[in-house]
């Protein structure tokens, strides 16, 4: 199987590019039309895009600092597992201790069904597009 690519992987900086075109041109150029006329994008782009966005925005960044301090001892994209547990260990941060204890955020559930989902379509077009790379350079 291919490495995996890290801070240098398409759907990583796909999801960075995304958030940050969120966050620093729509959201605040655009707050007030899209409340206005388009109040379901408002709410979602508002809302819950970055939750959708971070597994494929966080997780390279963390396996690559995994890998740089020897807790990873492979280059292989992230598996189901991997995923999983980043996933699990975020929702408890973000959503339980976060808001309840350092007063950060808030307890959404629908924030958790985003971090699934966008994890769940990450870790499925990781695992895919590198096994059908490594596929095409075994083919050669």
């Amino acid at each position: 199987m291919k490495s995996f690519g890290y801070l240098q992987d398409k759907l990583f900086l796909s999801a960075l590019t995304i958030y940050s075109f969120n966050k620093l041109l729509i959201l605040p150029h655009f707050n007030g039309f899209l409340r206005l006329h388009a109040f379901w994008i408002w709410i979602f782009m508002h809302g819950h895009l970055d939750d959708l966005l971070l597994i494929p925005a966080a997780l390279p960044v963390v396996l690559w600092l995994h890998r740089q301090l020897g807790l990873r001892n492979h280059d292989e994209p992230p598996g189901w597992g991997e995923m999983a547990g980043h996933l699990i260990i975020w929702s408890v941060m973000c959503k339980l201790v976060g808001p309840r204890y350092l007063h950060l955020g808030v307890a959404d559930p629908w924030d958790l069904l985003c971090f699934a989902a966008g994890g769940i379509a990450a870790c499925g077009w990781w695992q895919h597009s590198y096994r059908c790379q490594s596929k095409a350079i075994h083919e050669f």
